[in-house]
């Protein structure tokens, strides 16, 4: 049986009710990908007839229930505004005259003034099922959703850009670019399965006297060896030695100067001047300098590319501070001074947003400076020229920051100068996804946090706990592979376990445990599901050919209702861009999937009887792979 077939079925048990009919009704429907459409539409229908209410109004207050002893869908009598009944009254009285014998629902249960809505087993298990398995990875994906205009395809898809991760070259890739990059990662996915075209862009720190700096530290004590095995850190041991040099250089001629000696000629050959002079060589254009520049930006990404993979994260551009011009922000800086958006201030040039935007909101946005003294653009400056230049380039519909909330302010402060300088529309295009921090992130041999430092101690961790069990370890063909996908999935599932704004503490034995609700627990139940399909032995066809009315049992029932909530929290995660709703979802999904084992025997159990249970579980395991590999992470089979 067809996918759209399996819907089109459960229609026809209602009269007149239609795949078609729904979408057309009530708006951003798609009962044929997403059967929770086609029940919301029924009984909308139902409920307008009992409560004289226009289905429009009550569509929308159909709402999902927390956990499924409270039903599939409730509604609140008070939601439909009627006047001069009490609302508790009117739910009994709308449940007395709802249908003895509806199809797809059970008589609701009133609870003071809610009503409760349980969809009935039989007719949804025989619909559920088959669509979930026909549309397989699909399941819960809708394109339709990044179409410029929906009734027609051939006008092309919405563009998005989202730019994450962002590190900063020769500087430790630290928890905050850690965070970046496993929400970005995720918010990217979620668009693509919402059928929009996704560019990811990598904003790297590649620019500025650090690297002037690095150029001086890499002449003294340089090693082409080590530089091209390992450039990241390379680059950053060199970075710090130079630093801590330049800081006791700093403070020598502090004391000479105290001691009354002439410290000119110290200042005019220090490291730092001499930095200031190489990169003054950079953004000159000097061949030399921007030469050896680039090989040190080029051999990092190359290293960062490595990394990015092992968490199933690529980009589509590598941009940084670097591609912004010095001629593209001495004009923003001189439209801004026309536009009367910045003025002088002591040599500097600043924003005074409280002059600019009236009330609170002025007062908010404080007064950043866009210009130093000496005439070097600040960061404001750099991204104001950025955002311009990405919007003529990729002619964006919208754009995501991925950015720590230490930057909330940094942001509205950019964006409100995009709307003064007179792009609203792009300004409206633009959002910010912010993330709180994460505390206690250290690596077992000292404070230094890259990133494949933490990769390395979490994998090393989660091969001590699966050691733990000898007789499920000498079954794993690769463990050394295997635990660092483990290790991955409890890094990330870690940090999708609360709202992205809170700040959490990388608690790396809680993590790397099979029990609780944790990355491996999650593997460990995709593994298992799928190794009951290996000593089931049963074909695909087998599967399609499966009498679904054996699963009555109240396990096998909760199972597909949970099922049926996949597209809806799909649908709920592109509003509100939090990770932990899909996590939170698939956990469900897992404790009720453990629970029903010991109910739901497959192997071992009568063929027809094995072939029914076996096709639940395999749209389980469908429906977990796909929400695992929506957040990032790969799904091991053993």
């Amino acid at each position: 049986m067809s996918a759209h077939s399996a819907i089109d079925e459960l229609a026809t048990m209602v009269a007149g009710l239609t795949v078609d009919s729904v979408a057309e009704k009530y708006p951003n429907t798609f009962p044929a990908i997403n059967p929770f459409d086609l029940y919301r539409g029924h009984l909308a229908n139902v409920l307008g007839d009992v409560t004289g209410v226009d289905t429009k109004i009550i569509y929308p207050n159909l709402s999902w229930t927390l956990s499924l002893d409270k039903g599939d869908l409730v509604l609140a009598a008070p939601s439909l505004r009627i006047k001069g009944k009490k609302p508790d009254e009117l739910a009994k009285e709308w449940a007395e005259k709802f249908p003895e014998n509806d199809p797809l629902f059970d008589k609701p249960v009133v609870i003071n003034y809610f009503l409760s809505f349980y969809v009935k087993g039989a007719p949804l298990v025989k619909a559920v099922i088959p669509l979930v398995r026909q549309l397989g990875a699909d399941y819960g994906r809708n394109a339709s959703l990044g179409l410029r205009d929906p009734k027609d395809p051939s006008k092309g898809k919405k563009r998005i850009i989202v730019e994450f991760s962002s590190p900063n070259i020769a500087k430790p890739f630290h928890a905050g670019h850690l965070r970046s990059t496993i929400i970005g990662g995720f918010i990217a996915n979620l668009y693509e399965g919402a059928g929009w075209d996704v560019t990811r862009i990598n904003y790297l720190g590649d620019w500025g006297k650090q690297y002037g700096l690095l150029a001086l530290a890499f002449e003294k004590y340089g090693d082409e060896e080590a530089l091209k095995a390992d450039p990241i850190n390379h680059l950053f041991h060199l970075y710090v030695r130079i630093n801590s040099e330049m800081t006791a250089e700093k403070e020598e001629t502090e004391k000479r100067k105290l001691a009354g000696e002439d410290v000119a000629e110290l200042e005019a050959n220090s490291l730092d001047e001499q930095a200031r002079r190489y990169f003054k060589k950079m953004t000159d254009r000097d061949e030399a300098a921007l030469a050896q520049w680039k090989r040190f930006r080029d051999l990092s990404i190359t290293r960062y590319k490595q990394t990015y993979a092992r968490l199933n994260i690529h980009f589509d551009e590598y941009s940084g501070e670097s591609q912004v011009s010095e001629d593209s922000m001495e004009k923003i800086g001189k439209e801004m001074e026309e536009k009367g958006i910045c003025k002088e201030d002591k040599g500097a040039m600043l924003v005074d947003f409280s002059a600019l935007v009236p009330g609170k909101e002025g007062k908010r946005l404080e007064k950043p400076i866009v210009r130093k003294k000496d005439g070097t653009a600040l960061y404001l400056t750099r991204d104001i020229s950025e955002l311009l230049a990405r919007h003529e380039k990729y002619n964006f519909d919208k754009m995501i920051y991925v950015v720590a909330s230490a930057q909330d302010l940094h942001l509205k402060q950019l964006f409100k100068i995009i709307e003064l300088l007179g792009h609203k529309e792009i300004a409206e295009k633009c959002q910010h996804v912010n993330f709180g921090l994460v505390q206690g992130m250290s690596t077992r041999k000292g404070t230094v946090k890259f990133l494949d430092d933490i990769l390395r101690d979490v994998a090393e961790k989660m091969h001590e706990t699966m050691k733990k069990n000898e007789n499920k370890y000498s079954q794993v063909a690769d463990p050394e592979g295997t635990a660092d996908t483990l290790g991955i999935s409890s890094v990330m599932a870690q940090d999708m376990t609360g709202k992205r704004n809170n700040n959490y503490t990388f608690n790396m034995d809680a993590m790397t445990s099979f029990e609780g609700d944790t990355g491996p627990y999650l593997q460990y139940a995709h593994a298992r599901v799928t190794s009951i399909r290996r000593r089931a032995d049963l074909t695909d066809e087998d599967l399609a050919n499966a009498d679904l009315t054996l699963l009555s049992e109240p396990h096998a029932i909760n199972i597909v209702r949970l099922l049926l909530q996949w597209p809806d929290t799909v649908q709920t995660t592109l509003k509100t861009l939090e990770p932990t709703t899909v996590l939170t979802y698939l956990f469900k999904m897992t404790h009720a999937l453990s629970s029903s084992y010991d109910h739901l025997q497959v192997v071992g159990s009568e063929r027809e009887l094995m072939k029914a249970r076996m096709a639940l579980y395999d749209a389980v395991h469908v429906v977990l792979g796909n929400g695992m590999r929506l957040l990032g992470l790969n799904p091991v089979d053993r």
